[in-house]
């Protein structure tokens, strides 16, 4: 297993961001994150009774080696302090609630990766709340619903992360449905060797996907998305309004392709984040692309060390099943 960080590591930054009275009582590390270490700082003498430190070393990364890859490619590993940055300057410029940087810092001086300190929304996630209190969650959903009208309709006719066309790269490939297509049939490839369910359906599988790719019309205009939006990458504030984490993803791509993953993460509460003029093409071939990439990713995962074993298979088992439902016999 890796070795994480704990709380001397930690001092440097955190009397950095809260001032030098700070005092460090406890560190907990979060669980979720697969690609950045997330940890809760609780402190004494600030005004801040704890905070959340974002460190992206490279032994919080669960995620094994890959073969090399563009950066600027819309679907390549999001990780680091400047796309975190990036998209935390356009949500909040948007009014799109975010959770505030109180210190960040790419020196390597305090502490020996890329590190930020946010302030800790102390609610927890809507994933929660929804649990424990689904009238006040409800009130939650309907303010994100608003908050991704607000993203959606930011148009651009170049797609990429916003790090990427920020400082004035291309995204590589042709088209959204083509990177999207092409991701698609990598995944089943790599799911084809690891189920057999899969490799059994290959030939199928493969067929469909360019079948519904061929009734995708071009486009020219894309809107902002967050990427990976369930209920667990939304915390609500002590007011009851949503807060969006895990951001470092938000780019300029097609909408429906947050629409699919709104509509597996959020289930029977999707229609409230549901909206018309979604096409349906596109949808179709999402919705299949993404399954696909839930039985790959989460296996690929495994191979590395990540400690939450059962939950990926689960959602590698449950996508491989509900992918072959998607073939048309």
């Amino acid at each position: 297993m890796p070795q994480f960080t704990d709380g001397e590591a930690l001092s440097g930054t955190v009397h950095e961001a809260l001032g030098a009275k700070a005092r460090l009582v406890g560190v907990d590390r979060l669980r979720g994150g697969s690609k950045k270490g997330v940890y809760r700082v609780h402190t004494s003498g600030s005004h801040a009774a704890s905070v959340i430190v974002y460190s992206w070393a490279a032994q919080e990364n669960f995620w094994p080696t890959a073969e090399a890859i563009d950066p600027a490619h819309p679907f390549a590993p999001a990780s680091g302090l400047a796309p975190f940055l990036a998209a935390q300057r356009r949500l909040d410029g948007l009014g799109v609630r975010v959770p505030r940087v109180l210190l960040a810092d790419d020196s390597r001086r305090r502490h020996p990766a890329d590190v930020a300190v946010v302030e800790d929304v102390a609610g927890g996630t809507l994933e929660a709340l929804q649990e424990r209190d689904p009238v006040r969650a409800s009130h939650a959903l309907s303010e994100l619903a608003a908050m991704l009208d607000v993203m959606h309709q930011q148009h651009s006719q170049r797609y990429g992360r916003v790090d990427v066309l920020e400082r004035g790269d291309k995204a590589s490939g042709d088209s959204c449905e083509r990177l999207v297509l092409e991701r698609a049939i990598k995944d089943l490839a790599e799911a084809a060797e690891r189920v057999p369910s899969i490799g059994s359906a290959a030939a199928s599988l493969h067929h469909r996907l360019q079948e519904l790719a061929t009734r995708v019309a071009p486009r020219t205009q894309h809107g902002l998305i967050h990427g990976e939006l369930g209920p667990d990458h939304v915390l609500v504030d002590d007011s009851g309004h949503p807060v969006l984490i895990d951001i470092e993803g938000l780019m300029f791509f097609d909408v429906e392709w947050e629409h699919v993953f709104l509509q597996f993460r959020f289930g029977d509460q999707y229609p409230v984040l549901s909206r018309p003029g979604l096409d349906p093409a596109r949808l179709d071939l999402y919705m299949l692309a993404m399954r696909l990439s839930l039985v790959a990713g989460p296996l690929r995962l495994l191979d590395g060390d990540f400690p939450h074993r059962a939950v990926m298979r689960e959602i590698a088992e449950h996508n491989a099943k509900e992918a072959l439902a998607l073939v048309v016999s």
